[in-house]
């Protein structure tokens, strides 16, 4: 059992440690941090940090690292989240407020947090499935080609060129996207691709051929949107921490780029809700915790993010285990909350 002066020397030990990248010893503790004991009285409560495992010596005769034990108890003690500072919020809330739509809003708010975090900043890109229908509309291009256009209230905007067999009807258009609409507006994204062909079934023998060929496109939409993704920036950001790894970075950037692993991990952690007490909403995933997905010496750090219909996909940073968890945590938070918002203004 850690003491309430252990849990202390703790977090000053990851506190210099992610300052400096040194490891840290009593005497620059006693120095540094006011705990009104002798180096000896640290040295002994350093001893109990690194029975419990929570602390481990790189070299002998060296100071101390945190274990990624440590940086757990650490992060789940954490209590002084760091708020943005008021130029940083004013810079994001400009930043966001010029988005023209979901996918410009999207890799500002990635392009943003990168930035604000100096990490890979991930965002999941909205599961058009897990939505509902909001509008469909068919535009005629040419005499044999339509574009179909799915609207979903996640502000996703899904479009696909429809090559017909057969010459398009003006009027079997209309009668179609009103019927679409009638019958599918706020439907959720599974139930509307089941109704399509009830809804070709009611329409005359003459028109059916037109209709089944656009319903199809529009199944296809559906089908099409099940494949979730990832949108991230700031992968130099990676880079420039690769003596914060014991190893090649390259699996780690393949683990990246290959996206499914960390869309399992992404979804473990909106399950699990890894978090620190009083910030449940941020999810923290750290070191040997993330090995089932090949990112074993890395921190992730995600929350979710939706409309006032509630969380809709996780947007988060991943970096080294030696990070500014609280600064990081803030702004994960922050931007969020920014991208919640612009979402919902969009809607």
């Amino acid at each position: 059992m850690v003491s309430e002066r252990g849990l202390a020397v703790l977090r000053a030990i990851v506190q210099d440690y992610v300052s400096t990248r040194e490891p840290v010893g009593s005497k620059s503790i006693v120095d540094k941090h006011r705990f009104g004991v002798s180096a000896a009285t640290i040295r002994n409560d350093m001893a109990l940090l690194e029975d419990e495992e929570l602390i481990a010596a790189p070299h002998t005769s060296s100071g101390r690292v945190p274990t990624d034990k440590g940086y757990r108890v650490f992060v789940d003690q954490l209590t002084d989240v760091r708020p943005l500072t008021s130029a940083q919020r004013h810079a994001v809330e400009i930043f966001l407020g010029a988005s023209v739509d979901i996918d410009d809003v999207l890799a500002r708010t990635v392009r943003a947090l990168a930035q604000l975090t100096h990490q890979v900043a991930l965002i999941q890109y909205p599961s058009v499935s897990r939505a509902r229908i909001q509008h469909l509309e068919f535009v005629a291009l040419a005499p044999r080609r339509v574009l179909a256009v799915l609207i979903a209230d996640t502000g996703v905007v899904e479009q696909r060129v429809v090559e017909l067999a057969v010459d398009h009807d003006d009027a079997v258009l209309r009668t179609l996207r009103d019927a679409a609409n009638d019958t599918l507006a706020g439907m959720p994204m599974a139930d509307a691709a089941t109704a399509l062909p009830a809804l070709a079934e009611r329409f005359p023998d003459a028109s059916r051929p037109l209709v089944t060929e656009l319903l199809a496109s529009v199944a296809g939409i559906i089908g099409s949107t099940r494949q979730e993704r990832l949108i991230m920036a700031g992968t130099a950001n990676l880079v420039r921490t690769e003596h914060d790894f014991t190893g090649s970075i390259y699996p780690i950037m393949e683990a990246i780029e290959e996206q499914v692993e960390l869309l399992k991990l992404f979804g473990e952690m909106a399950a699990e809700q890894h978090g620190v007490v009083g910030n449940r909403d941020v999810s923290v995933s750290i070191g040997r915790e993330n090995e089932p997905f090949g990112l074993a010496e890395t921190s992730v750090l995600t929350t979710g993010y939706g409309t006032a219909g509630g969380a809709i996909a996780r947007l988060g940073v991943l970096g080294p285990t030696r990070m500014d968890y609280s600064t990081n945590m803030a702004a994960v938070r922050a931007v969020a909350r920014y991208l919640s918002r612009a979402l919902g203004d969009q809607a």
